[in-house]
């Protein structure tokens, strides 16, 4: 008889499970369609495509959440409030139609499902896969940044104009403007690099994970500020190359890295660049322990 509840049970569980997955399927599967379709084919709002990088975090939280199905089935069903909070206004957001909230009401969803069949501990074993559905929503976030990158764009528009310079090339630089062979070049606010980096914060702390290294602070913090200085710099190199191909009249190389697969191919080989980079700092930081425990050998 125990045996037989247990089973039924474990049936009516995996019906519920089933069925929300159904309902989240139905509700979601024409945004995420029309997200997925837009990152590919660059036929969405720029600020949109800021947030590509749900191309591999969102099938990688999909992912690791199927590797703690187990996990999750383990730990005891436990109601928290907050979750009905979230579910409810999840709901709301959805059903006002207005883009960015209807966005933003998956996650929050997601988030009250985990705290409404598992509490605390659900929300803390999916913790990870919920930041990277959250951190590839596109929101406003970068139209409202963007004022505010004016610094960065000159700075950028004074590296690529000094590089060029040493060349032999002859450019003026005001402010975010480099003019070269009588043509003008902006570096307007979605050139600064903003896109790359978000990329580069979300592909680094998908590495982390992956590596079992988020755990330490010090080579997260060490990791990720290493990784926005190359992105950084891959950036400035990838603006000095657009503006020698405008400058040379070069149009057709100016935009295969601008707007067409070449600049795909040079932000996926600064993704890749990441993980050597992670290697060693791993590496590294095993080896300092070592380093110090001899040390004070030594002076014993």
């Amino acid at each position: 008889m125990v045996l037989r509840q247990q089973v039924k049970n474990i049936n009516a569980s995996g019906l519920l499970n089933l069925a929300i997955l159904g309902v989240l399927l139905l509700l979601y599967a024409p945004i995420l369609l029309h997200w997925f379709d837009g990152w590919l084919h660059k036929n969405i709002s720029t600020e949109h495509e800021y947030f590509s990088h749900g191309i591999i975090g969102l099938p990688f939280a999909a992912y690791l959440s199927w590797l703690n199905r187990k996990k999750w089935r383990r730990l005891p069903d436990t109601i928290h409030p907050l979750g009905a909070v979230l579910l409810l206004l999840g709901a709301v957001f959805y059903l006002s139609g207005v883009t960015e909230w209807v966005n933003l009401s998956l996650p929050v969803i997601l988030v009250g499902l985990c705290l409404w069949f598992k509490g605390i501990s659900g929300l803390r074993l999916q913790g990870f896969p919920l930041l990277l559905v959250f951190l590839a929503t596109p929101t406003a976030l970068p139209y409202l940044i963007a004022p505010y990158t004016l610094p960065l764009q000159s700075f950028i528009a004074g590296a690529a104009g000094f590089i060029l310079n040493q060349f032999g090339m002859e450019v003026t630089v005001d402010e975010i403007n480099l003019y070269v062979g009588g043509r003008i070049v902006e570096v307007a606010p979605y050139c600064a690099g903003l896109k790359m980096l978000f990329t580069t914060f979300y592909v680094g702390l998908m590495l982390l994970y992956w590596t079992d290294s988020l755990s330490s602070r010090r080579t997260t913090i060490s990791f990720l500020s290493l990784a926005a200085i190359v992105s950084t710099c891959a950036n400035i190199i990838r603006n000095t190359l657009l503006t020698f191909f405008h400058g040379t009249g070069q149009e057709a190389a100016f935009k295969w890295l601008h707007e067409g697969w070449g600049g795909d191919v040079y932000s996926a080989c600064m993704l890749v660049s990441l993980v050597p980079l992670l290697n060693w700092i791993n590496s590294y930081f095993s080896a300092s322990p070592e380093t110090e425990q001899e040390g004070e050998s030594i002076g014993q």
